[in-house]
């Protein structure tokens, strides 16, 4: 038969996330996130039967530029910044204000709405077979109403919120006098007949209320940055209401702006006739003061005379900008000279325009490296070197000489050129005073005259928009209905229903989870102990949870293989060729471990191993129950009370009397276990024990409610630790990591009982070939 690979997991490094047990801890309740999926998928569809669907309904408009019309306030702004531009942010507060969108309502009677009643939902209409005219003032509804009408062969049967009933014959709807807000109309009876036993609902608004809720639906936005197309869109339940709205806020956009553009041609030609003789008074006398102030200053052209002196001007402040310039450099110079260290370099090129001196810091400077040059091979009295030294401070006193020199020639220059800058600006002082005068008569002259000619085009203009009034708009497209609606939204309601119905049951079972403080799979255990070598993990089964015979190939024989398997790696080396012994200990009771222990001794007895299974729980023995053997039968409690007795009279044939598995049991329940089992005899019986059988399996005390496994730990091989899923707490684990950390427990490895895993799966591998 094939072995099983080993399957020990140290966790000595950082566990890292176990996505395949991940997916199989949710997979496991598949059938709750099924029911709670369709649960949401059927609520999704619901909400899509019974919500009103909602269309949506755009039109586009360009905004005409009335800046080449006759508009006096776009047209002066024209003069100083030129062409004027449509400020579109403008137009949609005009189109969203409320006195415009009060007219759309009236004129659409938009204050009463109308609904079809069907058996599943109720749809706005626009077009009913019958129509409404309020008899009370709009302003005066303070509160909404509601009146159902049903259409009879015979007339309309109509019920208000009170649940009063009027019938009204369709010939008399014209005269009769009835006590309801409302008049209706004379139907259209072709539309009556395809409407006979419908029912509709009549939704009366204040007028306000409705020019609110218009203004918070309708939505303004242009096509692009820099474009004077605006995108008008309203959504709502019935297509053509929201068209015809569209269609007439554009109309009564337009009239207000033929309106205001007409009434300020009317104002303009009257601004401009008054304007017209106080013009023509006011040139006249500009152009005679304008002559009069030439002969009095004997002036041409000021122009020319004014641009010499300026030049003038400029030159002689730029010499004495450069003079004072050089005068400054030059005594930068200077005191670098004059401070520096003997025998150091000179700043070069500095600015100067002294092309002398700058050859005299260059001269200087060439002096000083072949000095440096000579004190690197020669001393510092050697003849040649003394005579450069000579030469340089001779160069730095003619240098200094020089710049003295330089400087005085610049100042003499700076004061000449400053008494020359004085008498210039002598001359050009006056100037301005004679130029200011006359270009102010001169402006006055020009602006007179732009304006005459101004007001004079603008008058023919006025006189034409009057007459034929331009529109405000130009219609791109009418109010058009998408034939997509926009909500609800069928894939993203699915989709968030899908969603939800997913997430809520995933939501639930991670809540769950993560309060969950039992041990639950493999990927738990790691995460809470990470010293302890992990070996192998129990399935759980409904029944057959022990061998049925040595040939046993089922899904539970082979998990307890893999588990022998595994131990024999924990094994140390030293003792594979002498008899094992193999604790199998847990924190608390009902863990599973005598179980274990049993299927553990038939597993190895399986493989050939001469086996003997050890029932060490002295407090609560559980072995006798796999034999059907009574809690009295004699056992290792009567060995440790007579240890000098021989240890093989309390041994017995174990599974199916083979020769390869033998069992002792607990025998009578002691009042002194901790005394027994911590006296020679225990030892004894062990040392005695390893001498006839490859395998002792120890059926041991829980370690955290008794002190028995821990008096006997050093005389196992391996301890193994059981803990159960579903079961053990996790504190159970720190407790045993604990006991490991301070080694009193010898040789410890986990095993995981009872897994919940889809488990079966795991193991389905098992030997099928003999």
């Amino acid at each position: 038969m094939r072995e099983a690979p080993f399957t020990l997991e140290l966790n000595d490094q950082e566990t890292t996330f176990d996505f395949k047990s991940t997916i199989l801890k949710y997979a496991k309740y598949w059938y709750w996130f099924a029911a709670v999926l369709l649960t949401a998928l059927v609520l999704g569809f619901l909400y899509l039967r019974y919500t009103p669907i909602i269309y949506q309904s755009t039109a586009k408009i360009k905004i005409i530029d009335d800046s080449k019309e006759l508009d006096m306030t776009a047209d002066a702004l024209s003069v100083l910044s030129g062409n004027s531009k449509i400020n579109l942010e403008n137009e949609q507060e005009v189109l969203k204000s409320y006195r415009l969108l009060s007219k759309v309502v009236s004129d659409l009677n938009l204050n009463v709405s109308y609904y079809k009643l069907g058996n599943v939902k109720t749809t706005q209409i626009w077009d009913p077979p019958f129509t409404i005219a309020t008899k009370l003032a709009t302003d005066s509804i303070l509160n909404g109403k509601v009146f159902k009408i049903k259409v009879m062969e015979d007339g309309l049967i109509l019920e208000d919120e009170d649940e009063n009933i009027n019938r009204l014959a369709y010939s008399s709807l014209d005269t009769l006098v009835t006590n309801l807000p409302f008049h209706i109309g004379v139907p259209n009876m072709e539309m009556i007949n395809e409407e006979l036993q419908e029912n509709f609902e009549i939704r009366i608004q204040a007028h306000k209320e409705v020019v609110l809720d218009l203004i918070k639906d309708l939505q303004l936005q242009p096509t692009s940055k820099n474009s004077d197309v605006l995108y008008l869109s309203l959504k709502g339940e019935s297509s053509k209401r929201s068209e015809a709205i569209l269609n007439m806020i554009i109309a009564k956009f337009n009239q207000d702006g033929v309106l205001d553009r007409q009434q300020v041609s009317r104002r303009t030609i009257d601004f401009i006739d008054e304007r017209f003789l106080y013009l023509s008074t006011e040139l006249d006398s500009i152009e005679g003061g304008k002559e009069d102030f030439k002969k009095e200053n004997n002036l041409s052209y000021i122009e020319a005379d004014a641009g010499i002196s300026l030049q003038r001007k400029s030159e002689t402040e730029n010499e004495v900008a450069i003079l004072e310039t050089q005068i400054s450099l030059s005594a930068l110079l200077k005191k670098s000279v004059i401070e520096q260290a003997a025998f150091e370099l000179l700043p070069v090129d500095v600015g100067l325009e002294n092309t002398g001196l700058n050859s005299m810091v260059e001269g200087y400077n060439a002096l000083v490296l072949q000095r440096n040059k000579l004190l690197e091979t020669v001393g510092s009295q050697h003849p040649s070197l003394m005579a450069v030294s000579t030469q340089l401070e001779g160069a730095k006193v003619n240098i200094i000489k020089t710049i003295n020199i330089y400087q005085t020639q610049l100042r003499t220059s700076l004061r000449q050129m400053n008494q020359e800058q004085t008498k210039v600006n002598s001359v050009f002082s006056r100037l301005p005073e004679k130029e200011k005068m006359l270009r102010s008569i001169e402006r006055q002259q020009s602006i007179k005259e732009n304006l005459f000619l101004l007001l004079l085009q603008k008058r023919e203009e006025a006189a034409i928009n009057l007459a034929v009034t331009a529109p405000s708009v130009k219609i791109v497209d009418y109010g058009l209905t998408n034939t997509i609606p926009v909500a609800p939204r069928k894939m993203v309601v699915m989709g968030i229903a899908g969603l939800l119905g997913l997430f809520l049951p995933f939501a639930f079972f991670y809540i769950k989870f993560t309060l969950n403080d039992k041990i639950e799979s493999k990927a738990d255990l790691l995460a809470v102990s990470n010293a302890i070598p992990f070996l192998a993990d129990i399935p759980h089964f409904k029944a057959d949870k022990i061998f049925t015979d040595f040939n046993d190939r089922s899904i539970l024989a082979e998990s307890f293989r893999i588990l022998a398997t595994n131990i024999n790696y924990m094994i140390p080396k030293g003792k594979k060729n002498a008899g094992s012994v193999i604790y199998v200990t847990s924190g608390k009771m009902d863990e599973g471990k005598s179980l274990i222990a049993y299927n553990l001794s038939v597993a190895y007895a399986s493989i050939n191993k001469k086996v003997l299974l050890v029932g060490a729980d002295l407090r609560s023995p559980e072995q006798h129950n796999y034999f059907k053997m009574g809690l009295s039968t004699k056992g290792l409690t009567d060995y440790l009370q007579h240890p000098e007795s021989n240890w093989q009279d309390y041994v017995y044939p174990g599974y199916k009397d083979s020769k390869n598995h033998h069992i002792c049991l607990s025998g009578s329940i002691p009042p002194n276990a901790p005394q027994l089992l911590s006296s020679g005899a225990f030892e004894d019986f062990i040392t005695q024990a390893k001498q006839f059988y490859d395998i002792i399996v120890v059926d041991t005390a829980p370690t955290m409610p008794v002190t028995d496994t821990l008096l006997i730990a050093d005389y196992a091989d391996v301890t193994l630790f059981v803990a159960r899923a579903g079961v053990t707490d996790k504190t159970v684990l720190q407790e045993a990591n604990e006991l490991n950390r301070r080694d009193k427990l010898k040789n410890m490895a986990f095993v995981l009982n009872d897994t919940q895993m889809g488990s079966k799966e795991n193991y389905s591998y098992a030997y099928k070939d003999n």
